[in-house]
């Protein structure tokens, strides 16, 4: 990401983790690995989420003391954009989430087999759908846990005072109603069990890792649209019609810079979202509302540029066997994620006050 420049450190190490996802979740991949998981159990592939727990992509919002890599949201943004924009089912991002939940609980064992990809482990937060409040109420449903299918288990956050306390709900025996999402993969809805205490954290550690896992949705969904576009410029440039590309064709070029253009603000809102989230003494006012504007921006800019993509591949692109229809399916799905565009909006206006006193 271009603020990172300014850090030649944090530079080197984005553009290696750029070239480690290359490795794993290649980009001009053929896609082939996520057709074959596609409406399959658990939906990713275990040993791809082994290998991200080897690299250290759990936990790299982690201090090094907790088994963490110690980066920022610059460095986890760009790899949930190269992530996105390699259509990689594993939740990466809802991991992350778990992790920083319980490495503020002190949950070491846990922990230790979330960070090494030993394990899922998803934070049970949602009782509703389209918000970012977490109740915590002991017996009501948990819902719209990605890959849940594969998890091994859940953390419950239950409200108490001053903060939440945390339950470790084994999957085994757990009551995990799953539904089928656009893209192939899964929502599960967890009714509450008897899980075990493991811990206790904050309000504002709870929504501060919320926000992390927000933006870096943003960022992966900036991946999703940025391949979409690129697929859609190469498909541009060799489709013939009338004895010349149709790119060539002025109203298609029209399309296409505009599609750019949404682009470049949304990768600029996601990199200025970022950059204020790794600077010490932020106010978490502007923080909030730097985040809830890139989401918004970049839900709406991905299912643009994803249903424009397929329109001007002509008919092939509402076929099932064209990649380019993968990527709507996906933004269809990330859009919503961690709250819609529409709530991002309000969150950005509420903020705004807040920012400016």
């Amino acid at each position: 990401m271009s603020a990172a420049l300014d850090d030649p450190d944090l530079a080197e190490a984005i553009r290696m983790l750029r070239d480690s996802a290359a490795g794993i979740a290649p980009r001009e991949g053929d896609r082939r690995r996520i057709r074959a998981l596609r409406f399959q159990s658990p939906g990713f592939d275990p040993a791809i989420w082994r290998q991200m727990g080897e690299l250290g992509w759990i936990g790299l919002r982690l201090p090094e003391e907790q088994g963490g890599a110690g980066l920022g949201m610059q460095a986890f943004c760009a790899l949930a954009e190269e992530l996105g924009a390699a259509l990689a089912p594993e939740p990466l991002v809802a991991g992350a989430l778990s992790a920083r939940v319980l490495a503020a609980a002190g949950a070491v064992a846990p922990l230790g087999r979330l960070l090494a990809g030993e394990a899922l482990i998803l934070t049970a937060w949602q009782e509703r759908a389209n918000s970012l409040d977490a109740p915590g109420a002991a017996d009501a449903p948990r819902l719209f846990l990605p890959m849940a299918d594969g998890a091994e288990a859940f953390i419950l956050p239950q409200r108490a005072t001053g903060g939440f306390d945390l339950y470790l709900q084994p999957a085994q025996g757990a009551s995990l109603v799953l539904e089928p999402t656009q893209d192939g993969g899964s929502y599960g809805t967890l009714r509450a069990g008897n899980g075990q205490h493991v811990g206790s954290v904050s309000a504002a550690v709870l929504e501060e890792a919320l926000d992390e896992a927000v933006l870096a949705t943003a960022a992966t969904l900036l991946g999703v649209a940025d391949q979409a576009f690129a697929l859609t410029l190469d498909y541009l440039r060799t489709r013939q019609q009338f004895g010349k590309p149709i790119g060539s064709f002025q109203a298609l070029q029209h399309r296409a810079a505009e599609l750019k253009v949404q682009l470049a603000l949304t990768r600029a809102s996601v990199e200025a979202a970022a950059v204020l989230c790794d600077r010490l003494g932020a106010p978490a006012a502007a923080r909030r509302g730097a985040i809830a504007r890139a989401k918004a921006r970049a839900a709406d800019t991905a299912l643009l540029v994803t249903r424009q993509a397929v329109q001007l591949h002509g008919g092939i692109g509402y076929t099932d066997e064209a990649d380019i229809g993968l990527y709507l399916r996906r933004a269809m799905v990330l859009a919503n994620q961690f709250g819609s565009a529409a709530l991002h909006r309000r969150r950005f206006a509420t903020a705004q006050p807040e920012a400016e006193s």
